[in-house]
């Protein structure tokens, strides 16, 4: 078996990636490399668009072994993301993923990566997911994703993670795929990690992962998750239920210690900062995908939940989006 040719990865770091996901990736691949009766399961290389290290969001940079080169076709690209995405998705980095991507061989994402592939056109029609901060964002730019709250997914020849803990996941599930159980299972022991994760597990927002069990309660909180845009009345929040307001109003303070209205509100809010500050869309529009029914009441809403304006929010976008799709979904 020693002359075997091992499987082979190219990861694509991009400024202010997760080093957690991406650290979880490779050390899956490394660890597998200990397995006897093979040290060459895999091999990789890390990519930059300069060929420079690059930078995590903690500022820890790590070495890149080339810059944007070709890739052969039996390699498999992941792209590592994390904060600042738009900007990390230059012109030049979605062209060239366009390009190699086009060659015929798996790719997949870390976190926020699933963003670039959209902005690069790459995921129209796909099922994909990413880090739960960067979901709302990724479903505005791309109402033809195909977005879940899963850890990760697998779709075709794309694969996406959330990122984190979750790298562990999706490569322990690649490690079975490519050499079976014995060698993942031996794996996962290695990381401490003796219970990987099926990809049909859902993420866990702290805010939203309450550790609720009453299945009443998580059916509504799921309403409310779907009604954001238009969002529901309590008369017809609890005729869906089968429970009365008052029944509902005793379930939120008891598991939740708040009321329904103020809770459905702050998921409202929620989403519209997260969309202020990952798209590049207007605020009378976030208005409105949020539920809002004027300027007016938005601001004041928002000023009291976060002590800034949604204005002033959206000059804090460090990146121009409108000159990012511009330049590169064209």
């Amino acid at each position: 078996m020693s002359g075997d040719l091992p499987k082979r990865y190219v990861f694509l770091l991009l400024p202010g990636y997760s080093l957690i996901g991406f650290s979880c990736a490779l050390e899956a691949l490394s660890l597998a490399n200990r397995h006897p009766p093979r040290d060459n399961y895999y091999s990789w290389r890390i990519l930059s668009e300069d060929g420079q290290p690059v930078p995590a969001y903690n500022g820890i940079a790590v070495a890149a072994d080339s810059g944007l080169t070709d890739l052969e076709r039996d390699e498999t690209l992941i792209v590592c993301a994390g904060e600042k995405v738009g900007a990390a998705s230059t012109k030049r980095v979605l062209n060239w993923l366009r390009r190699e991507t086009k060659k015929g061989g798996d790719f997949g994402a870390l976190s926020s990566g699933s963003y670039t592939l959209a902005l690069a056109g790459l995921i129209p029609g796909k099922r994909v997911t990413t880090h739960w901060e960067y979901r709302n964002a990724l479903r505005e730019l791309a109402p033809d994703v195909i977005v879940e709250d899963s850890i990760f997914t697998v779709d075709g020849r794309v694969f996406t993670t959330a990122g984190g803990a979750a790298s562990m996941d999706l490569m322990l599930f690649r490690l079975h795929a490519d050499y079976g159980p014995v060698l993942a299972n031996w794996v996962a022991d290695q990381m401490v990690y003796t219970d990987p994760r099926a990809q049909t597990h859902a993420q866990r927002r702290s805010q939203a992962g309450t550790g609720v069990r009453h299945g009443k309660l998580a059916l509504i909180l799921q309403i409310m998750e779907n009604n954001i845009e238009d969002p529901l009345t309590p008369d017809e929040i609890a005729d869906l239920v089968s429970l009365s307001n008052r029944q509902i109003e005793r379930l939120f303070g008891t598991h939740l210690n708040c009321s329904p209205k103020k809770y459905y509100l702050q998921m409202r809010l929620d989403k519209a900062r997260d969309l202020l500050r990952q798209t590049g869309l207007s605020v009378t529009e976030i208005c409105v995908a949020c539920g809002f029914r004027s300027i007016s009441h938005f601001s004041k809403c928002y000023r009291r939940a976060f002590g800034i304006s949604p204005s002033r929010e959206g000059e804090r976008r460090q990146v121009a989006w409108t000159e990012i799709k511009a330049s590169g979904r064209g």
